[in-house]
């Protein structure tokens, strides 16, 4: 299923990219994610896009801490995914519970399965609830924006939008559907450049967005990164290399800097083509501030047939930490873009 403009390439590049400077983003599964590979890897992560996503660790329930049979776990944070973190059927139950959710935080990284909360403190963050949203409730999205206060990131360093009257979906200035909607592929027009927005609110100032996307849209094999055989992937991911961080490119190679986007539920590749990742926004902001954006892609499957991101189990019982077999392949190829010498 190509993309347009798009070239082959069997091997995701070695680019000398500066990971430290590293960004993350994502819709509804894939806001979870990119909070997850956040929290798990806020040593290198510097700022995070939530857009429609509830907080880090919200489908964990006490059988998935405590039960050994991991079928019995699973279901149970199933129902705790769908009617405590996307929907509010268990709010009466005080879920989430964010102070719960803080404390397993920091018992985390005193496990040291996740990055030291420190690593939080000076990141930026950026969370998005649309009014006419009724797959993950405003209400989540708040809780996510809470449990990063309780972390300690710093106030000041967070921005809560939820003043337009947007269904779900990743909200464009000019690409997509109507704003209210929610509907395949989950982009819509809001006259609002989401993109942008989060870009500039992770990493400042930036030059204006390139009319002509100048760079390369590489299609290149998962395999390699995916070590186990239940990790979900897709046999292919996605990602823009603005020409000047292009191993032909010139010498500011090294100052180039990724941006991960984690797409939703229904929402890779396999499910609606180049629609996402050519209508998003990101590639022209991308083309014009050395800025490289990777696009994961996961598969549906039989345990996973809406072909979301694992964020409630469905890989193992350590998918909220750095074993994640999800976080590990895209940490490999973050780790490969950051090498140099070609392939």
């Amino acid at each position: 299923m190509g993309l347009a403009g798009c070239e082959e390439q069997s091997q995701l590049s070695a680019l000398g990219a500066d990971i430290t400077q590293t960004s993350v983003s994502g819709l509804s599964s894939g806001a979870y994610m990119a909070g997850q590979f956040h929290f798990a890897y806020s040593s290198l992560i510097i700022g995070a896009g939530i857009v429609a996503g509830g907080p880090y660790g919200c489908a964990e329930s006490v059988f998935g801490r405590f039960t050994p049979a991991w079928a019995v776990a699973l279901s149970q944070n199933l129902n705790r995914a769908i009617n405590g973190c996307t929907g509010t059927v268990m709010a009466a139950l005080g879920v989430p519970d964010v102070a719960r959710l803080a404390k397993r935080v920091r018992e985390r990284a005193e496990q040291s399965v996740i990055d030291p909360i420190h690593g939080l403190k000076s990141d930026r963050i950026y969370l998005f609830a649309g009014k006419s949203d009724r797959t993950v409730a405003p209400s989540l999205v708040r809780k996510a924006a809470q449990l990063y206060r309780d972390s300690g990131v710093k106030e000041q360093n967070i921005a809560l939008e939820t003043g337009l009257d947007a269904g779900h979906g990743f909200i464009t200035e000019d690409s997509g559907g109507s704003c209210e909607t929610t509907a395949s592929p989950f982009v819509n027009d809001c006259d609002y450049d989401q993109a942008g927005a989060i870009l500039k609110h992770i990493y400042g100032s930036l030059k204006s967005p390139s009319a002509e996307n100048r760079g390369d849209m590489l299609i290149f094999s998962q395999a390699e990164f995916a070590k186990t055989s239940d990790h979900g992937l897709d046999d292919e991911g996605a990602i823009f290399i603005p020409e000047s961080c292009s191993k032909e490119g010139d010498e500011a190679n090294g100052a180039c800097r990724v941006h991960i986007v984690f797409h939703g539920c229904r929402q890779s590749r396999e499910a609606v083509g180049d629609a996402f990742i050519a209508g998003a926004g990101y590639n022209r902001w991308a083309a014009s501030n050395q800025l490289i954006v990777l696009y994961p892609q996961i598969s549906k499957s039989t345990v996973n047939p809406r072909g979301c991101w694992d964020w409630w189990g469905y890989t193992g019982p350590d998918f909220l930490t750095r074993d994640a077999h999800q976080i590990k392949a895209v940490k490999a190829m973050l780790e490969r873009l950051a090498q140099t010498g070609g392939t």
